[in-house]
């Protein structure tokens, strides 16, 4: 069932209009059905012309954060980085901050090497949580 779900979803990612269908979707269908298997279409998704697929694409990693797996959300928020939409920062910066809820090292690991980079709005949700001075060193630069 779950093959069927996730092949279905993936035919009609055209018709996905809104964040709102992507955010409450994407992770239960795409990231649970991936799980355990190649994660290639994230990347692919990534990088379409179609801001849905996109932000598909990195929420769908959420499933594996809240299952301890951040790898592939750090590899398809590199992909992201350079995105200009801002739903796309926005979704980033989400799933990164999802990150550091559980394992704060790891988020700021990632941040250290990139955050100067970042789009703003991606830092901004990314760190939305951590310690107003830790948040104003990162927003000044002075990490």
């Amino acid at each position: 069932m779950k093959k069927k779900l996730y092949n279905f979803y993936l035919e009609n990612t055209k018709r996905v209009n809104n964040w709102d269908l992507v955010d409450l979707s994407a992770d239960r269908i795409i990231g649970a059905y991936l799980m355990e298997r190649n994660k290639k279409i994230l990347f692919k998704l990534a990088k379409s012309k179609n801001l849905w697929e996109r932000r598909m694409a990195i929420i769908s990693t959420f499933h594996f954060i809240k299952n301890g797996f951040y790898n592939t959300t750090f590899d398809i928020s590199d992909s992201l980085l350079n995105d200009k939409h801002d739903l796309i920062h926005k979704a980033v910066g989400w799933m990164l901050r999802e990150i550091g809820n559980r394992d704060v090292v790891a988020e700021e690991n990632y941040l250290n090497k990139r955050y100067k980079n970042m789009p703003r709005t991606m830092l901004r949700y990314a760190i939305e949580k951590f310690p107003e001075n830790k948040r104003q060193s990162y927003l000044k630069g002075k990490i």
